[in-house]
């Protein structure tokens, strides 16, 4: 009796793991850049310093999450995933950034053009090496 009790649990805890398994990921892959000041003014929030967090980490929106302006504000949870050299990312670091700006429009220029998420320096510095101009993003919206 015991034996079938345990066999049923350990059924029903397998089941339980490959559907968690299963279930799709509710995050998006991309690419990131950095930029550096000057920061103002902003596509969002034009010359309000207030706009920005406290720790510094805040990005500008690529063209495929600006929404015309809707991304303003959103919060992202952000960590690399590869880049074009080993070890650039940092591992086991996720980060949550604000959008406060368009990567098209900034006045600082990202360090390469045409990414989904342009990280402010300290931002990047914190999920990879900071020599990188680019890496391979997952991120997912807060």
């Amino acid at each position: 009796m015991l034996k079938v009790q345990f066999f049923f649990q350990s059924l029903y805890l397998i089941q339980a793991v490959l559907i968690y398994l299963s279930q799709p990921s509710h995050a998006d892959v991309g690419t990131s850049a950095h930029y550096r000041t000057p920061y103002l003014p902003t596509a969002c929030y034009g010359n309000n310093a207030a706009q920005f967090p406290s720790s510094n980490l805040f990005a500008s929106a690529g063209e495929g999450i600006w929404d015309n302006g809707a991304a303003c504000g959103r919060q992202y949870l952000v960590r690399c995933i590869s880049a074009a050299h080993p070890r650039t990312c940092i591992p086991g670091q996720t980060i949550q950034i604000r959008i406060v700006d368009r990567a098209l429009s900034s006045v600082s220029r990202p360090s390469r053009h045409g990414a989904t998420i342009v990280l402010s320096k300290t931002a990047f510095g914190m999920i990879a090496k900071p020599s990188a101009s680019s890496i391979n993003i997952e991120f997912q919206q807060v």
